[in-house]
């Protein structure tokens, strides 16, 4: 199974306004796939390791993180990926714990062909906070409609 540990978001009601107005073609993320990937695991044959590694953040305490500010994987010039961007201390200190190479962001759209960024991402874009309970364990099942996600394990943090 395809997999990943990740937080659950909502939608908060500027992105969807945002992903409305992007005027280029692009694979929007749902309200209900809305999420921060602590960890992207790729292939896994069973879930015992990921939910161990889980496991250490039991208990640990909840945090906020605010959503502000776009960026694009790659680069700018030539997007595939854009995304809001996540900040919060606790955030990042978890993250990295996950995966060295972490970089806090919600992904909002996959970009499906050339599209100019750059004046959206000049903005300064605030979409308020949210609070951290919880990280899952998900299971990623790829259709031609795109991803569907499903909870495999949850840890309350």
């Amino acid at each position: 199974m395809r997999a990943f540990i990740a937080i659950d978001l909502e939608m908060p009601p500027g992105v969807r306004e945002l992903q409305e107005k992007l005027g280029c073609r692009a694979k929007l993320v749902e309200p209900e796939n809305f999420h921060i990937t602590l960890k992207f695991l790729g292939e896994i044959s069973s879930t015992a390791a990921a939910e161990a590694e889980m496991d250490r953040f039991e208990g640990s305490g909840g945090f906020s993180v605010e959503l502000r500010g776009l960026g694009a994987f790659p680069r700018p010039e030539r997007p595939r990926v854009l995304w809001v961007g996540v900040s919060s201390g606790r955030l990042e200190e978890l993250g990295r714990a996950f995966d060295g190479r972490f970089t806090p962001h919600a992904t909002i759209a996959r970009i499906k062909g050339p599209c100019d960024l750059r004046p959206l991402l000049a903005r300064e874009w605030r979409f308020g906070s949210q609070p951290v309970s919880t990280i899952k364990l998900k299971e990623s099942i790829l259709t031609p409609r795109g991803p569907i996600y499903k909870d495999l394990y949850e840890v309350k943090l």
